[in-house]
């Protein structure tokens, strides 16, 4: 048996039964009620404002996505190093652990160098925004070539000039390109 609210009486037919709205008496469509904003709410008018990341979440990014490119780019390389590594007379276990081992040892090798590049990026990018208090090409650029700059110092004066060049080309490279598919590809 069943409650009924419509006639204060119990039904004994379980299709006639109303569930219980707490929300009838509010006025309120109850479909709208649980529809949240897909935008972002912020506390202060001033993060609204600006359009970028905050310097921790920057960092957390820029190490991340570098840590996982490189694991990635590195396990493939190990992985193929593996299977050259393959001889005739191996077992099908040692010819998974060469796979195994070759891919697990080169993609962590490779995925701490790009995060600790990208952790490098980011911090720099992070202080030129706030030196600067502006957020446009030029911070890109200068983080790029103070990232090469500084992963290559210790292996002399050149090197570390020659990597900050690239470093400094690829993020012009970088943003220059994302500005572009911002403005001409419709997402």
């Amino acid at each position: 048996m069943s409650f009924d609210p419509n006639n204060d009486e119990k039904s004994s037919s379980s299709s006639s039964t109303r569930l219980y709205n707490p929300y009838q008496d509010l006025k309120i469509p109850s479909e709208s009620l649980y529809k949240l904003p897909t935008s972002p709410e912020f506390l202060f008018l001033e993060e609204s404002i600006k359009k970028r990341r905050s310097w921790g979440e920057n960092l957390t990014y820029y190490t991340g996505i570098g840590y996982l490119g490189g694991a990635l780019i590195g396990g493939s390389k190990g992985f193929l190093d593996g299977v050259k590594a393959i001889e005739k007379t191996d077992t099908l276990k040692l010819k998974v652990n060469r796979v195994l081992n070759g891919s697990g040892h080169v993609g962590r090798v490779f995925g701490n160098r790009v995060g600790v590049i990208g952790l490098m990026y980011a911090g720099l990018e992070s202080g030129m925004v706030g030196l600067r208090d502006c957020d446009d090409v030029v911070n890109s650029a200068v983080a790029g070539l103070g990232t090469g700059a500084l992963y290559r110092a210790a292996s002399g004066p050149r090197s570390a000039a020659v990597a900050g060049v690239i470093g400094g080309f690829v993020g012009l490279v970088a943003v220059s390109g994302k500005q572009a598919l911002k403005r001409y590809v419709p997402i």
